[in-house]
């Protein structure tokens, strides 16, 4: 049957299912991005303090146009939190060092 124009326009409830280990999630403290033409790589990375390697924990790869929605959302996820929180200092943190 088709839909109306107001079935059309309500939004979606997706359900998202995981299993117990991936809701669990994994912690990273550095992050590298790259890309291609077709692809953006978002690695994420632990890295443990006074060490010389960082191990990865996670690889995303995304499309140019789902990284795009991707990065509107951190920003108004950001926003949203500095209001709450306050503002996320920006300072760089020297790796050798560990965190100040």
């Amino acid at each position: 049957m088709p839909e109306t124009k107001q079935e059309a326009n309500k939004p979606m409830q997706l359900e998202v299912q995981m299993d117990e280990v991936t809701a669990q999630g994994s912690y990273a403290n550095l992050a590298g991005v790259t890309h291609s033409e077709t692809e953006f790589i978002f690695d994420f990375l632990f890295l443990q303090p006074n060490q010389p390697k960082a191990k990865l924990r996670s690889r995303i790869i995304s499309s140019p146009v789902h990284t795009k929605r991707f990065l509107a959302a951190l920003q108004e996820n950001i926003k949203r939190y500095e209001e709450r929180f306050g503002p996320i200092p920006e300072r760089a943190v020297n790796l050798t060092q560990g965190h100040s």
